[in-house]
C-alpha cells in the first residue's frame, strides 16, 4: 500500500521585520568635473538634468561580491546577529562576479554564512524589493527564520564611458538588510511588483548573453554596455512607480500624507519631483542621496534605507514607502511598519 503523505500542520502567522541594515560605497569619488575631462558634458548639464554631482566607483580589483559582502557585514552587526544564524541569502544584481556561481554563494564565502542557501535574482534596479518580498514569504510560510537580503551592482563594469547620456548617471555600491518575524510588528505590510517584457528595450543591455555573444566581430559596437532611451525611461518610471506606490497605499488603507518617509529609487531628481508632486507630498518626506552616488541600481533603495533609518527619519513602529523602477520593464513598492 501506498503510504499516506503526512499532515503538516500550517505554520503560526508570521510577519517579516527588518531587523538591521548596512551599506557599502567604494572609496573613489568620480565627480561631474571629473567627467568633463571624459566626455563632452558639464557639470551644470549633470545637475539641471539629473541631480547627480558624483558617483562612487569601486577599484578593478573590487567585484560586486566584495561590495555585498560589505553591506552585508554591516547588517549584522547593526542586527546583531551571527553568519551561522542566516537560512538564505538573496542578492539582486545585474552585475554578478559571474554567469555562475550565483553572487550570493561568492557572498557566504565571504561571510562565513555555512548554514546559508544562496541565490541571485535579476530585476535591474528593482531587485533588492524584488528580493525584499522573497524574503517575505519565506519567513511568513515558516520554512527560513533569518534572511539577508542585498542590493548590490557594479555598474561602472557595463556603463559606456564615451555615451554622455549614460555613464553621467550610473554608480557603484551595495545595501543590505536582515529580515527576521519581529513579535508585536507587521513588518513587510504589503508589497506590489509588476513588469512589463514589452518595454525591454528602452533601458537593457543588448549583447553579452546567449542571443548575441561578444565577440571579436562585434565588441566595438559596445552591446555589451548599457543602452538606454532617456525620454521613454523618464516617463516609464514615473507612470510605473505611481502605480505601485498607490497600489500598496490602498492594500494598507493608508494615504501618501500617513507615510513617514518614502525612500525612492535613486534615478533621478526630476522622477523624484514628479512623484512628489503627485502624491501632494513635500520633497522633504523623500529620502535623497542621489546626489552623492548616482544610480546604482538594486543597490540605490537599499543604501538610501540604511541611510535614512541610521540618521533617524523614522522611529519604530512608523510606516515607511519603498518604490522603485527598473529596466524589464520591473517596478515594485512597498509599505514597511519599520
Amino acid at each position: 500500500m501506498k503510504k499516506q503523505i503526512r499532515d503538516i500542520p500550517p505554520p503560526p502567522s508570521r510577519t517579516a521585520s527588518v531587523i538591521g541594515t548596512g551599506s557599502y560605497v567604494p572609496e573613489r569619488v568620480l565627480t561631474n568635473a571629473d567627467l568633463e575631462s571624459m566626455v563632452e558634458t558639464s557639470d551644470q548639464w549633470i545637475v539641471e538634468r539629473t541631480g547627480i554631482r558624483e558617483r562612487r566607483l569601486a577599484a578593478e580589483t573590487e567585484f560586486t561580491s566584495h561590495m555585498a559582502a560589505k553591506a552585508a557585514q554591516a547588517a549584522m552587526e547593526n542586527a546583531g546577529v551571527k553568519p551561522s544564524e542566516i537560512d538564505l541569502i538573496l542578492v539582486g544584481t545585474v552585475t554578478p562576479d559571474n554567469f555562475f556561481p550565483s553572487t550570493a554563494c561568492h557572498v557566504q564565502r565571504l561571510i562565513g554564512a555555512e548554514n546559508a542557501a544562496c541565490m541571485d535574482l535579476s530585476a535591474a534596479c528593482s531587485g533588492f524589493l524584488y528580493c525584499l518580498e522573497i524574503a517575505h514569504q519565506f519567513i511568513a510560510g515558516g520554512s527560513m527564520q533569518t534572511v539577508l537580503v542585498i542590493g548590490a551592482d557594479k555598474l561602472s563594469s557595463i556603463v559606456n564611458w564615451a555615451d554622455r547620456n549614460t555613464c553621467v548617471l550610473f554608480g557603484d555600491g551595495a545595501g543590505a538588510a536582515i529580515l527576521r518575524h519581529r513579535p508585536g510588528s507587521r513588518g513587510v505590510v504589503t508589497t506590489y511588483m509588476g513588469s512589463d517584457g514589452n518595454l525591454a528595450d528602452i533601458l537593457h543591455m543588448p549583447g553579452g548573453g546567449c542571443a548575441c555573444p561578444t565577440t571579436a566581430e562585434n565588441i566595438a559596437q559596445k552591446l555589451n554596455t548599457l543602452h538606454m532611451n532617456g525620454r521613454e525611461t523618464y516617463k516609464q518610471a514615473v507612470t510605473s512607480m505611481m502605480r505601485a506606490a498607490n497600489t500598496v497605499l490602498d492594500r494598507c488603507g493608508l494615504t501618501a500624507q500617513d507615510i513617514k518617509c518614502v525612500i525612492p529609487h535613486q534615478a533621478n531628481l526630476r522622477i523624484i519631483e514628479a512623484m512628489a508632486d503627485r502624491m501632494d507630498l513635500d520633497l522633504g518626506k523623500f529620502h535623497i542621496n542621489l546626489d552623492k552616488y548616482g544610480n546604482t541600481s538594486a543597490a540605490a533603495v537599499a543604501i538610501a534605507l540604511d541611510e535614512a533609518a541610521r540618521t533617524g527619519r523614522f522611529q519604530i513602529g512608523d510606516p515607511i514607502l519603498l518604490v522603485v523602477f527598473g529596466g524589464g520593464l520591473t517596478y515594485a513598492s512597498s509599505v514597511i511598519e519599520w
